[in-house]
């Protein structure tokens, strides 16, 4: 989620009593405004620009604060909260520990270990043999990135260069934001490797009638060209973020199709970046098997336990065994109460067929979601998205972007009860926890109407 300045004067909204929302109170809540104040005295501003609400606890698919309001959570905590907010199965597993007591145990075993490995790699495709676990999704992507060089450096690889995209985003570490896109964000770091490199994302409005595999291809070309590269001789890996994160965009199934062809052919890693589309978020288990393809690796995190930091690279044994004993450790990865957690979690997903409700409610969230865009059609200019995930697109008739109508509708969902995930940009994404039921997951659609109408009637005031 995007920082933005929100308004911290409280406000008189209307009281809202519904199974799913309560607001009893000014929004934002005037006691929460001190709190607030506080933190941000003693914080790194970086951490702050979000909605100004002060969480107490959160149940399945709703947020309380302390002074009497409920909110509805479409964003998961941006994507993290998967199998619902404090998930009894998740809880469980967590008291058990506390009470062994067991909390840590660095690179030391534990049966939590072996029990969420075992379950782990028996519940993923047979092509993930092994799995490294990290803490933070940047430290996935990092080293996702070590073992395509690694792999590059086995098989006598020049350049050990790595195609990324423009506009993809693999997180907030060197590597990570080197494979990303944006380049103000990383103006920080002074210099650019040259051996990553970044084609063009083909979006929607670029590929139009265009071949994607040729778009592809021409890409290819173009780059190999301008940097005298040999496929072959110079390339190791290719890092695609499964879907472009602010947009909730995908590429065309045939383009990732002939990226996998392409790779299989020059002897290249293909690896994806599942942050926000692992664990049953796009109503399959990982986000890349829309596609039709096997990638070399997969970079996971967020929703890998529905709760604590745990963070997952998942490949084959000949990949994932590249580094040496103790070459490539973290010093909380594996430790016994993320295990528990990530076991608990893919229980609930597997289990409780939380994935499957993830697909069949997603047919009618995003069906939903087009009759709002009907509505608003001088505002909205797509509906990205599959499974209970979707990014609503906000531009209009000449296809500017209307991010400024985002910032306000964000703030009218809050003040009417709904959390939505706030880009700062044209769009907002929307997705609720798996576990979310439809009459609430209609309620809080028909909250974001109303707060789109709203706002786009203060727009023009």
């Amino acid at each position: 989620m995007a920082g933005t300045n929100f308004s911290h004067r409280p406000k008189n909204v209307k009281k809202i009593s519904t199974e799913y929302r309560t607001i009893v109170t000014k929004i934002p809540v005037p006691e929460s405004i001190p709190l607030l104040e506080r933190m941000y005295e003693t914080e790194s501003r970086s951490m702050h620009g979000q909605i100004p609400v002060v969480w107490d606890k959160a149940l399945g698919f709703q947020v309380y604060d302390k002074w009497g309001n409920k909110w509805l959570d479409f964003s998961s905590t941006i994507f993290v909260a998967n199998a619902g907010h404090s998930n009894k199965r998740i809880i469980d597993a967590l008291k058990k520990l506390t009470e062994k007591p067991l909390l840590q145990t660095y690179n030391f075993s534990s049966p939590e270990r072996f029990e969420y490995l075992d379950y782990l790699i028996k519940n993923t495709p047979d092509y993930f043999e092994k799995a490294f676990m990290l803490s933070a999704g940047t430290e996935a992507t990092e080293a996702v990135l070590k073992l395509m060089r690694l792999n590059g450096l086995a098989h006598n690889k020049r350049k050990k260069g790595v195609i990324c995209f423009e506009g993809n985003w693999h997180g907030r570490t060197m590597g990570a934001q080197m494979m990303g896109w944006n380049p103000d964000q990383k103006a920080w770091i002074g210099y650019l490797d040259p051996n990553i490199y970044h084609i063009p994302f083909p979006y929607k409005h670029i590929i139009k009638d265009k071949d994607p595999v040729k778009f592809l291809k021409d890409s290819l070309n173009e780059l190999f060209e301008e940097n005298e590269i040999d496929p072959k001789t110079d390339i190791c890996g290719v890092m695609m973020e499964t879907f472009q994160g602010w947009g909730a965009c995908f590429y065309p199934k045939e383009y990732v199709k002939e990226i996998s062809k392409f790779c299989l052919s020059n002897d290249i890693l293909l690896s994806f970046d599942e942050m926000q589309a692992g664990f049953g978020r796009t109503g399959e288990l990982f986000g890349y098997m829309h596609y039709d393809v096997e990638p070399d690796l997969i970079a996971c995190g967020k929703g890998s336990s529905s709760s604590l930091p745990l963070s997952i690279v998942l490949g084959k044994s000949k990949v994932m065994d590249l580094p040496d004993i103790g070459s490539m450790s973290s010093t909380h990865s594996a430790n016994p109460m993320v295990c528990a957690a990530g076991k608990a979690n893919l229980e609930a997903l597997i289990e409780d067929r939380l994935i499957e409700n993830s697909k069949n409610l997603g047919v009618k969230f995003h069906s939903e979601l087009i009759k709002i865009q009907n509505t608003f059609s001088n505002y909205i200019s797509e509906i990205n998205g599959t499974g209970l995930l979707a990014a609503v697109i906000f531009r209009d008739k000449e296809f500017k972007p209307l991010s400024k109508l985002c910032d306000l509708i964000s703030e009218k969902c809050f003040q009417k009860g709904l959390l939505v995930v706030h880009t700062g940009r044209e769009s907002i994404k929307l997705a609720p926890p798996l576990m979310i039921n439809e009459e609430a997951m209609n309620e809080g659609l028909e909250v974001f109407k109303e707060a789109i109408q709203e706002s786009i009637r203060d727009l023009h005031d």
